[in-house]
């Protein structure tokens, strides 16, 4: 920038604005190194916050997408859980009919026996659809807490395991007729020795 030949002296003034002149130079390279670097933390903060945009992105995509599929597992057994529970509140209803609907004042005192037999055995009907929709709700767990449906009292009839005549009948015909089916096939075998 100065170029001094050999026997000229520059004067103090010349200097002075050369000196000058560098010092303008010096401070507007130092604004534009400051504006460079104003831009650079702009852009490095730019840059973070669009990585922190795609990593929220990523991850509330995958929340939401989990979730989503969570809440229609959840909506799908609460569909299932009101079916459930219209299907057994409309079967109540119609046992609660036929138990309203018995009216012992009207039978005929010579069919006694025959009416009450039929009424007893709606009142077991109504007891055993009742046990039977009780159990699939607490296992469905579409009723809890305070809505729960109270237990079944033991059948007036039945033994101390709350079995109704009808079931025990059951239970005697099945444990039984291992035996009568023996019993025939040998009395068969029996007659076909005879015959010979």
């Amino acid at each position: 920038m100065l170029e001094l030949s050999g026997d000229e002296a520059v004067s103090a003034e010349q200097l002075d604005s050369q000196v000058q002149k560098a010092q303008e130079q010096l401070l507007q390279l130092k604004r534009q190194q400051e504006q460079i670097e104003k831009q650079k933390r702009e852009l490095e903060e730019l840059s973070r916050r669009q990585a922190e945009l795609e990593d929220g992105r990523t991850e509330m995509a995958d929340k939401l997408t989990r979730a989503l599929v969570v809440l229609e597992r959840e909506a799908y057994s609460a569909q299932n859980r009101l079916e459930q529970i219209r299907a057994t509140r409309e079967s109540f209803s119609q046992h609660l009919e036929l138990i309203e609907a018995i009216d012992p004042r009207s039978w005929n005192p010579s069919d006694l026996h025959k009416e009450l037999s039929r009424a007893l055995s709606t009142v077991d009907d109504a007891r055993t659809e009742y046990s039977e929709q009780r159990s699939r709700l607490q296992v469905a767990g579409a009723t809890g807490g305070d809505a729960a449906l109270p237990d079944v009292a033991a059948d007036v009839y039945g033994s101390n395991d709350g079995r109704s005549f009808g079931q025990w009948l059951q239970i005697g015909l099945a444990l039984t007729l291992p035996l009568i089916l023996f019993g025939a096939v040998a009395l068969a075998i029996f007659f076909w020795m005879a015959s010979k």
